[in-house]
């Protein structure tokens, strides 16, 4: 049994190498199955998607593979394959990767969410909806992985201001009650002071629960405990709900514009301004039913959100509140680079916004029609911030003999910006977009559709909440990115064969690739917020299913609601026809080729 289970251990060590080599040949008789050039893409396809869901191989490295194996197979020729990789939509992410950057170089970011938790108060209920408000709104512009890595640290130092050290708080949870006589422990619910207050400080504090019981103290903790593990949960929760809001928030949004490009040439309804119109309404509505959830389920609902008491717990959360001011203090007075950085990033905002948002006559209206896109707008502005100067500039500088005659540096390094920028995601994109253009010109697409065809009875309302299930599920599992790579040209056949709106089945696919709630693997943030410590596998569970099935229905609610208004959803748009009738051209040649039986001899 000894040797058996060494043998396992060995095995489950080279794991990654077992899949890079059994994989390729376990998936060899689509070669043969399948029309000769679909049946390639299908097997490259297919290969990437087990890579990618395994992490055999990094994500990026696994989204170089279409570089070489479209051309060494004839799927797709060398020059068509890498253009895919720096297109206009890698741009435009790239240049919000870049004022991210900046914003994280001069502290803004940190200056807005101590703002934000200033402004929304100290109680739990209170102080975890400001958490949710402000990771969301940062991860708008953000990474979700850097903006929850910034934020656990803040909600950190407040929970210590509120309850004092986790470690005593679990030890509490485990008091007995006593015979009467005996000495009580006492309930450590003021801080070790991590910010504001000196050890000697806290010794004029004094303590208000010797007169406790134990099973009170015990209680108290409890709810203590709870309403620490709300804090931890809702903020990489709402980093992934806020990352759905811009086009740039996060990566899958913008495979979705790159695809459309690739599926459907003639589309151009989705942009910075109409995406952020449709999404921005859905996030904060899901945000709002996902704080009353978390708040209901940690305790931090309760008759203390309106009403004003003063106890125990009214003290903490004034230290709590001091502690949160004594931060924003520390930041001092807005430097001329913040100042610059805000100004630049609500312009860069603004300008993406008001571009082309098809609701009104965008400023692209003055230029000649189909030269500007929203790459270009953010390009402009990023590009900006390697020559301004973080310093004021003066005129006395310039007659003052005494002034150092040093220049002033930049806003942004571009060394700074190559250690910020993930340059990986950019390929990851890029691979997306090649994946797509092969399945495109292959036919592959064309072939999946045929697949479809017994789906073609399903109510469109129903395909979406299929569609939402579904991308959900996956997403628990995989990478958000990878998922949506895989699932797009499956949604883009899909709709046609339904005679649908392609929009009506991509959005939803695209946003609940986000809604990834349960599992500490599902997402980088939820994994920061598990390795604190003081989460366990149930906790995410019993939180991430509700959050899903909200997800789900509020994702559903607004494709039949105002995203019906915004993208035209309920008509079958020309540029859709158009694709139609070009891939049912191509239908004959496709299924000419019989399918060919599969012989092995053992």
């Amino acid at each position: 049994m000894e040797a058996v289970l060494s043998f396992a251990k060995k095995l489950w060590c080279v794991k990654r190498f077992i899949i890079l080599i059994v994989t390729p040949l376990l998936l060899l008789p689509l070669l043969f199955a399948l029309p000769l050039r679909e049946g390639k893409c299908l097997y490259i396809v297919l290969l990437m998607a087990v890579f990618w869901c395994t992490e055999a191989l990094p994500l990026a490295v696994t989204a170089l593979f279409p570089v070489f194996l479209f051309p060494l197979l004839g799927v797709l020729p060398s020059n068509k394959v890498c253009p895919q990789y720096f297109l206009d939509t890698n741009f435009l992410f790239l240049s919000g990767l870049v004022m991210a950057s900046a914003i994280e170089e001069w502290n803004l970011h940190r200056r807005i969410a101590l703002r934000i938790l200033l402004i929304m108060g100290v109680k739990p209920a209170w102080l975890i909806l400001g958490i949710m408000l402000t990771t969301s709104f940062l991860s708008m512009w953000l990474s979700n992985t850097a903006t929850t890595a910034m934020m656990l640290p803040i909600a950190h130092a407040i929970l210590i201001s509120l309850f004092g050290d986790l470690d005593t708080l679990k030890e509490n949870c485990k008091i007995k009650d006593k015979p009467t006589g005996e000495s009580q422990r006492k309930m450590h619910t003021v801080p070790t002071e991590m910010q504001i207050l000196t050890l000697e400080e806290r010794q004029d504090v004094p303590d208000k629960f010797e007169s406790l019981t134990p099973a009170e103290i015990r209680k108290e903790a409890e709810y203590q405990k709870n309403v620490w593990k709300g804090f931890l949960i809702a903020i990489p929760y709402s980093a992934s709900i806020g990352g759905t809001a811009t086009l740039t928030g996060t990566a899958p949004n913008l495979l979705l514009v790159g695809s459309l490009k690739n599926f459907f040439p003639a589309c151009d309804l989705i942009n910075f301004g109409s995406w952020f119109v449709f999404a921005c309404p859905l996030m904060l509505l899901f945000l709002l039913l996902g704080w009353l959830w978390i708040s209901f389920l940690y305790g931090g609902l309760n008759t203390r959100l309106c009403l004003k008491k003063k106890d125990f717990r009214a003290e903490a959360e004034a230290r709590a509140r001091a502690v949160i001011k004594a931060d924003y203090e520390k930041l001092g007075p807005i430097q001329f680079a913040e100042g610059a950085i805000a100004c630049l990033f609500f312009l860069f905002a603004a300008l993406l916004f008001t571009r082309d948002p098809k609701f009104f006559p965008g400023w692209s209206k003055l230029f000649k029609a189909g030269f500007l896109s929203d790459a270009v707008t953010g390009v402009t502005i990023v590009t900006i911030l390697f020559f301004f100067p973080s310093q004021k500039p003066s005129i006395k500088w310039w007659f003052d003999k005494q002034a150092p005659n040093t220049p002033s540096p930049p806003l942004l390094s571009w060394k700074k910006a190559q250690e910020s920028v993930p340059w990986n995601i950019i390929l990851l994109l890029g691979g997306g977009f090649a994946m797509a253009k092969g399945c495109e010109e292959s036919g592959l697409s064309s072939w999946i559709g045929g697949q479809l065809q017994p789906l073609e009875s399903v109510s469109p309302v129903v395909a979406v909440l299929l569609i939402t299930v579904v991308v959900a599920s996956f997403t628990e599992l995989a990478s958000n990115t990878a998922t949506i790579i895989i699932f797009l040209p499956i949604l883009a056949e899909l709709a046609m064969r339904l005679q649908v709106n392609p929009l009506y089945l991509m959005i939803p696919g695209t946003v609940s690739c986000s809604y990834a709630f349960m599992l500490p693997v599902s997402t980088p943030p939820n994994a920061i917020a598990f390795a604190s410590g003081h989460l366990v596998v149930k906790d995410m569970v019993r939180t991430g299913v509700v959050m899903n099935i909200i997800g789900v229905l509020v994702l559903s609610l607004a494709m039949n609601t105002w995203g019906q208004y915004i993208f035209d959803l309920s008509t079958y748009p020309d540029w859709a026809i158009v694709h139609s009738a070009n891939a049912t051209r191509a239908l004959p040649d496709i299924y000419d080729h019989t399918v060919k039986p599969l012989n092995f001899t053992l």
